[in-house]
């Protein structure tokens, strides 16, 4: 084998050739087309990265809303325990209070109705002593006939 300084010569112009018309009309187009590739995934890069950063933001107002509302289904379920059991010594009370006035009302009516009977009682007491009074009146009597009198009288008061 041989060296032959123009083939190399020759082959290195023709390579200089080849690379400046490469250069010229397929390397800058074909790095334009890389470099708008390589925008266009940086571009969806940073799009998914704020995609994510929404989705994690969400998420954790999500969470939080939940979590305020889990609080307040919570708060609700304990005003309406503490208005039940308000409202439950509320009616014990008013039973009670209805309880003592109807018992009152009945002792009232008790009393009332013994008074009466006790006037009705001394009113025919005292209209049988008026009547036992006369009848002695009347009728001077030993001691013997005096109690059958008594007797008979209480009876008929009695019965």
């Amino acid at each position: 084998m041989s060296w032959h300084w123009e083939s190399f010569v020759f082959a290195m112009i023709a390579f200089l050739i080849l690379y400046w018309l490469l250069s010229k009309y397929a390397f800058g187009p074909l790095m334009g087309i890389m470099e708008q590739r390589r925008q266009h995934v940086q571009e969806q890069l940073q799009t998914s990265e704020r995609s994510r950063s929404e989705a994690e933001e969400l998420l954790k107002q999500q969470k939080e809303a939940l979590q305020q509302a889990r609080k307040e289904a919570h708060d609700i379920i304990e005003q309406a325990k503490t208005t039940a059991a308000r409202q439950a010594d509320d009616l014990v009370a008013q039973a009670k209070a209805e309880a003592t006035r109807l018992k009152d009302e009945a002792v009232r009516d008790i009393e009332n109705e013994k008074n009466k009977a006790v006037a009705a009682l001394r009113s025919q007491v005292s209209a049988m002593s008026v009547l036992i009074a006369s009848k002695i009146i009347e009728k001077q009597i030993d001691e013997k006939t005096n109690e059958e009198l008594i007797n008979h009288y209480l009876k008929e008061v009695g019965g």
